[in-house]
């Protein structure tokens, strides 16, 4: 029987194939209380299985492949680092000492008041981080019990020969074989660049976890966050993952299966076009340039961004650096390093580094996290936090600094509201410059930049224009503060909506200003990779997006096939709608 399971688009493309059922990673955990002469036993037990799985995963991260993508070394450091989180530690030690629980009960005890900071978190990349706490765990957990590790091991590679778009339901040779989980680690990830896996479902995820990452840096049709994937799909079952509309069908009729291989193949030649776009200049019809870069997370991301052509950075997110950390933030030393790779990779081009995006719901400082907010989205981040405390932002300000003597650099600052917070930063970062000029050391000139995510920003935009060099719009904030909507929340995300006639007309507001005003602006949020979007903001005004670099051609191409003077009417038209979305057919 024919059925389709839903769930998350994070990678594109098509697979076809046999499935491949991985069970649960979950451990059955015993729980049992211990003699207080056995507490040492314990901890021993605890800090050999912790040890084990820092060696495997520092081994598999030494001898990673020369083609491996960046992402996939990064990810294996941030489970690295939590695995050296002393909150982890130190709160599994006091769950044996106190309770007197045995190290597998303490272990689970600890991940659960950890996991609900990281529930608590309003950021989507940090709040997915949980995923790998609990991927972690589990390492450890079935290294104390030895049981072995639970991805499939294929020796041989299938013949590749036997294309997809090209199989028959009857067909059992040559097959492609496609992975249905509950989820995946990134240990688990290595194998496909060798394996023959064509694809992968999850029963959880989300678009911005490490799974989703490494599936679009290794160009593998996915589909995450499929629920109960893994217990409605048999061994051997036909499978097709639509990666573009998150849909996951199972036991094709021939009739799909063909028109799937239909797509398949259109989709192959679409990325063939593509691909042909990376040296075209993007250009509109009406000769106006157009600035596509490149949103990044870590400095080794800066290959892939000029290797699909992206014009610089338009945003660093620099609180990768400050992750899974306990208490010993980055100093200024690893900090400038960090930037200036980043800025060097990017061969002379520009690099916007965006200062630390944290706050009291993010897992960084112990002291913070004892203090309780209700709201964690409307409370101590960003700036907030950046201005609480002065030396760890005069910290970031002279690292960010120092790296603009190797390139250019545009400093970014998220979250403002007020004109205090910006006198406040402009004068943090000139006493950055008076302590890094007293020191005697080299620094270059940064253009300042603010960023528009509160909606109080963008109706204030004139008096940001008067302190700020550019402006950059973050639009997954703005438009969850301008909704008032938890994006985070299930039961309202389906009201998450960036057509909103109060979204767009913030966003054509801020945009037209700059543009008056000879100011720079640019869109990093969702909407800027978002290839049905394109003309749209093309038609509002805007000349710079930034987006991750897999999005960056698609939208290329909708920019060089675009009239953008013709535009101008048709958007304000949009803009004006009460449905603006009928009036783009989405």
């Amino acid at each position: 029987m024919t059925f389709s399971i839903h769930g998350l688009a994070v990678a594109r493309g098509i697979a076809i194939g046999r499935a491949v059922l991985v069970a649960s990673s979950r451990v059955d955990v015993a729980h049992y209380f211990i003699e207080a002469t056995q507490v040492d036993a314990e901890l021993a037990r605890l800090s050999h299985s912790r040890q084990a799985v820092m060696a495997e995963l520092q081994q598999l991260h030494d001898n990673l492949p020369k083609e491996s993508p960046p992402e996939l070394a990064a990810i294996l450091e941030v489970h690295l680092m939590l695995l050296d989180d002393t909150m982890l530690a130190d709160g599994v030690a006091q769950w044996v000492k106190d309770r007197l629980y045995n190290a597998e009960w303490a272990l689970t005890s600890q991940l659960d008041v950890v996991a609900r900071q990281f529930d608590e978190m309003d950021d989507a990349y940090l709040r997915e981080r949980k995923g790998d706490l609990e991927q972690v765990v589990e390492r450890m957990l079935r290294h104390m019990k030895g049981i072995p590790h639970v991805m499939p091991q294929i020796a041989t590679k299938r013949n590749s020969s036997s294309r997809q778009q090209d199989l028959q339901l009857g067909d059992d040779m040559d097959v492609p074989l496609v992975l249905v989980a509950h989820d995946l680690s990134p240990a688990d990830m290595l194998q496909f660049k060798q394996s023959v896996f064509a694809g992968f479902v999850t029963d959880v995820g989300g678009k911005t976890s490490h799974t989703a990452i490494v599936a679009r840096s290794l160009d593998i049709p996915a589909v995450v966050g499929a629920r109960t994937a893994s217990q409605l799909v048999r061994q051997d079952d036909w499978i097709i993952i639509d990666g573009d509309a998150g849909v996951v069908i199972v036991n094709p009729s021939p009739i799909i299966l063909a028109e799937y291989g239909f797509k398949q193949r259109q989709a192959e030649l679409e990325r063939e076009r593509l691909s042909r776009l990376r040296h075209t200049p993007a250009v509109t019809l009406d000769g106006q340039r157009v600035d596509l870069l490149a949103n990044i997370e870590m400095p080794e991301d800066s290959p892939a961004a000029l290797g699909v052509g992206a014009v610089g950075v338009g945003l660093f997110r620099s609180e990768f650096l400050f992750m899974g950390r306990e208490g010993a933030l980055p100093d200024e030393e690893e900090q400038f390093q960090a930037y200036r790779r980043a800025v060097e990779g990017m061969k002379g081009l520009p690099v916007t580094i965006r200062t630390v995006d944290v706050g009291a719901d993010k897992p960084l400082d112990r002291a913070m996290k004892e203090d309780a907010h209700l709201n964690p989205a409307l409370g101590l981040r960003a700036i907030r936090w950046s201005l609480a405390d002065p030396a760890m932002f005069l910290t970031q300000l002279r690292a960010i600094l120092r790296a603009a003597a190797y390139g250019q650099v545009h400093l970014l600052i998220p979250m403002l509201a007020h004109a205090r917070e910006i006198k406040m930063t402009l004068a943090l970062l000139a006493q950055a410059r008076q302590q890094l000029d007293g020191l005697g050391m080299v620094f270059g000139p940064v253009k300042i930049g603010a960023m528009i995510e509160v909606p109080a920003a963008a109706l204030s935009v004139q008096m940001f224009l008067r302190y700020f060099d550019f402006l950059s719009i973050g639009t997954n904030d703005l438009i969850q503060y301008t909704l008032a909507i938890d994006r985070a929340d299930e039961s309202v995300a389906h009201l998450y909506d960036p057509l909103h006639p109060a979204v767009l007309r913030l966003v054509s507001d801020v945009i037209a200003e700059c543009r008056r005003q000879g100011k720079g602006v640019s869109v990093c949020g969702e909407m800027a990779g978002d290839p049905t979007l394109t003309r749209l903001l093309l038609g509002l005004g805007l000349r710079s997006f930034s987006m991750h670099p897999t999005q960056i051609l698609a939208v290329k191409q909708e920019v060089i096939r675009a009239d953008a003077s013709r535009l101008e009417a048709w958007a304000q038209d949009v803009l004006t709608s009460d449905e603006p979305a009928e009036l783009m057919g989405l």
